[in-house]
């Protein structure tokens, strides 16, 4: 999903998850509005909490979208059904939608 496609969702009061798989040392710096964090490494040893959010819209970000792409991966291994990664992460998302974003 594009940082285009994903604002277009959050502005149309759509029922997302957000869920942000940086490590806690990068919320410091940036971060959407009301997301779930869980850093990509507690991943699978968290993955029964989002168990009912199994067949919600979800879109994972990260900083560039690489760890995104992975998790996403995973949780649609794991069975979730609606889920998509945010293309570019939060660093195309502070250059298409919000620069005044922080970069790191």
């Amino acid at each position: 999903m594009t940082p285009a496609e994903l604002k277009e969702h959050l502005d149309a009061g759509n029922d997302l998850v957000l869920l942000d798989v940086r490590e806690d040392h990068e919320l410091d710096t940036c971060k959407l509005p009301s997301p779930h964090h869980i850093p990509m490494a507690d991943l699978p040893l968290k993955l029964s909490d989002l168990d009912p959010l199994k067949s919600k819209e979800t879109v994972v970000y990260c900083r560039s979208g690489s760890r995104s792409h992975r998790a996403a991966l995973f949780l649609e291994d794991a069975g979730f059904t609606n889920v998509y990664n945010l293309e570019g992460g939060i660093l195309a998302w502070s250059d298409d939608i919000d620069p005044t974003l922080p970069k790191y």
